[in-house]
C-alpha cells in the first residue's frame, strides 16, 4: 500500500468491515466448519453434522453466521443446500486492514 494519508477513520472503517469475519471466526465450531469445508470443498448440513458434536439446527446457525461474513457460499442442488469456502472477499478486507494499520500505526 502506498504511504498515503490514512486517517484513523479509514482504519476504523476497515475494522468495521472485518467485524463479521472476526465474529464468525471467534467461535471454535465455526472454525471447525471452515476447516471441514477446506478439506472437502462442499458439504451439506447432514454431512457436517456427522463430523461434529452439534445438532443440525446449531450447525445451520453457524453456517448462517459464516454466510453473513462472506466466508462461505451456498449452492442449492435439488432440495439440498451445499456449502463451500469463499474466502476472497474476507481476505481482501483483512489485507486492507493490516496494510492500513501498518502505515498509520507505526
Amino acid at each position: 500500500m502506498k504511504a498515503k494519508n490514512i486517517t484513523l477513520e479509514d482504519v476504523l472503517a476497515s475494522f468495521r468491515a472485518c467485524a463479521p469475519v472476526f465474529d464468525a471466526l471467534g467461535d471454535k465450531y465455526r472454525q471447525d466448519i471452515v476447516m471441514l469445508l477446506a478439506q472437502d470443498e462442499h458439504l451439506n448440513v447432514t454431512q457436517i453434522a456427522k463430523r461434529m458434536p452439534l445438532s443440525r439446527p446449531a450447525i445451520s446457525h453457524h453456517l448462517k453466521v459464516l454466510l453473513h461474513a462472506d466466508l462461505i457460499a451456498l449452492e442449492r442442488v435439488s432440495r439440498e443446500n451445499f456449502y463451500s469456502l469463499t474466502l476472497d472477499s474476507a481476505l481482501t478486507d483483512l489485507r486492507k486492514l493490516v496494510e492500513q494499520a501498518e502505515v498509520s500505526c507505526t
